[in-house]
């Protein structure tokens, strides 16, 4: 299944369209280094966190920066790898 096919659903009109398919923003984090991605992560962090508390959007984007921190310090399988990949295509900070 195509990537971008995995991020179409129910949740997909909460994105902001640029994210999707963005071949550019997948191809800065793989030029990255661990720790400039932890770096572009916290600051994402930072700027969900001056949104509303009960705001929907920030909630789960906080929880998928929280997903890629921690994918970001262990030892990844291969499908850990792929999803960590698709995580940062999707959100293209």
């Amino acid at each position: 299944m195509d990537p971008s096919e995995r991020l179409k659903g129910s949740n997909a009109h909460n994105q902001p369209k640029e994210n999707v398919n963005n071949p550019h923003a997948k191809d800065g984090w793989k030029k990255m280094g661990c720790e400039d991605k932890k770096a572009a992560v916290h600051e994402e962090m930072k700027r969900m966190h001056k949104l509303p508390a009960n705001s929907t959007y920030a909630t789960h984007r906080l929880r998928v920066l929280n997903k890629i921190l921690q994918l970001l310090t262990i030892q990844r399988t291969i499908s850990q790898e792929e999803e960590l990949e698709l995580l940062f295509a999707s959100l293209s900070i």
